[in-house]
């Protein structure tokens, strides 16, 4: 008895009725949201530059982005009504 032959699938090749879809994605300028930010030089302990240094690199971000984040925290707590 011979086994019958399967008939190779590409893969890449869409299977089933297809449907076209309109494209609804934003173009990328849209997807970029303003930040008022502003620059600034600081002076900062070492210490605290090194800790966020190593927190930054554990988590596979920038330092500047934390410390950031940290006084825009402590800014809206503390904001006046």
């Amino acid at each position: 008895m011979k086994k019958k032959k399967r008939k190779q699938i590409d893969p890449d090749m869409p299977v089933g009725k297809l449907t076209l879809v309109k494209d609804f994605l934003p173009p990328p300028s849209k997807l970029i949201f303003p930040n008022d930010t502003v620059k600034v030089t600081i002076s900062l302990k070492a210490s605290s530059v090194g800790f966020f240094k190593y927190q930054a690199a554990k988590h596979h971000t920038k330092y500047q982005k934390m410390i950031r984040k940290v006084l825009d925290e402590y800014a809206m707590r503390y904001k006046a009504a």
